[in-house]
């Protein structure tokens, strides 16, 4: 086993369960397994995932497993030998950028929330030996919920449930930012110094490897953003994609079962996530929004003003300038979609959907010159 390095996490890559969002949509890679395939022998075929040696691993007896779908990053797949059950991460099939993918990370951070008010799955085992599934992965317990995407998962959501459940994803983002990265072990998780100069640098150098066409006022957004660069205020564990559908919800009773998708996780300014989740909880400002879901329209969810004040009020933070930040997440999710755009007019990228892509990004530059007029 080995321990992380403590730089930054490659952003371009992210959770492999299927949700419409900031980085799954980020490379959309050859070779990710299809979850209705079958071996020759007429049984479910898992690329990626051999069972035999994985159990040879474990020590246990024979395993049966299923792909959880969707995702075009890291693959993810729920895992049993009848009496336990885990869900079992590794990197796509191919991939070439080991710190786009890093097992070690996501095993790290979550072992060390594991006894913090953040609720998230237990770390069971992180192997690095690419003899057993090709690649490094790692297990962790299954954990009851489900991620909210789309509206029509959500009949049983009434008004009051919604304003809780706003609530809640405001508390544990703010119980998050409070583990002071020391006490768990984390203090050279990140350099937080220049983090947000670095993030502004960039996400510039990837939208200058993504240009194909014009794009009226992200030039003009970039620049404004990398000289008016606010200073980090504090620092602390920043988990780089928190919204909704980045967590598990259970229903009896409702409540946040736990935070996925940690492989954006560093140390950096806690304004990060919070301006990032008011880009998601506004959405991308299209019909048939098909990157930020459905589910925060419902009645009774909290405007992203309202969680804003509840975070500050949470934490203690001072969220003044947050409008630097917003504007910052509109133009990286902007650049990842043009990134991904750029992949598909050129035969790189796989799966329903990526036509669309392209559409999504100049609305999201127009809502982040709006929100950067809001500090001018």
């Amino acid at each position: 086993m080995t321990e992380p390095h403590a730089t930054e996490p490659s952003t371009t890559d992210s959770h492999g369960t299927a949700k419409p969002g900031i980085t799954e949509l980020g490379t959309g890679e050859p070779g990710t397994p299809d979850p209705g395939a079958v071996d020759s022998r007429g049984t479910a075929a898992l690329p990626g995932l051999d069972l035999d040696r994985l159990a040879d691993r474990l020590g246990t007896g024979p395993l049966t497993g299923e792909l959880i779908p969707g995702g075009r990053s890291n693959l993810t797949y729920r895992v049993t030998d009848g009496e336990h059950r885990w869900v079992l991460r590794r990197p796509p099939l191919g991939h070439v950028l080991a710190t786009a993918h890093d097992m070690a990370r996501e095993h790290r951070v979550i072992s060390a929330l594991a006894d913090t008010a953040v609720p998230v799955p237990r770390a069971e085992l992180l192997c690095t030996d690419t003899e057993v599934l090709g690649a490094p992965f790692y297990l962790m317990q299954e954990v009851p919920g489900v991620a909210l995407r789309h509206r029509d998962q959500c009949p049983w959501l009434t008004p009051d449930l919604a304003e809780t459940l706003s609530d809640r994803l405001v508390d544990v983002l703010a119980d998050l930012h409070a583990v002071d990265p020391h006490e768990v072990g984390l203090s050279d998780f990140g350099r937080p110094e220049g983090f947000l100069h670095r993030q502004v640098s960039r996400w510039g150098k990837q939208l200058e490897s993504s240009r194909s066409r014009e794009l009226p006022g992200i030039d003009e957004l970039r620049d404004h953003l990398a000289a008016t660069v606010p200073v980090t205020r504090r620092t602390t564990i920043v988990h780089g994609d928190y919204r909704l559908d980045n967590v598990l919800v259970t229903t009896d009773p409702l409540d946040i079962s736990a935070v996925l998708d940690w492989e954006m996780a560093t140390l950096g300014d806690p304004l990060a996530d919070l301006g990032l989740l008011c880009v998601y909880w506004n959405g991308v400002g299209v019909e048939d929004d098909p990157i930020t879901g459905t589910v925060p329209t419902l009645p009774g969810f909290a405007s992203a003003e309202e969680m804003v004040a509840r975070y500050a009020e949470r934490s203690g933070a001072d969220v003044d300038g947050l409008a630097w930040y917003t504007a910052f997440g509109y133009f990286k999710l902007a650049v990842i979609l043009e990134g991904i755009h750029f992949r598909f007019t050129r035969g790189k990228t796989v799966g329903a959907g990526f036509d669309q892509i392209g559409r999504l990004t100049l609305p999201l530059v127009r809502q982040g010159l709006a929100a950067s007029a809001g500090e001018r």
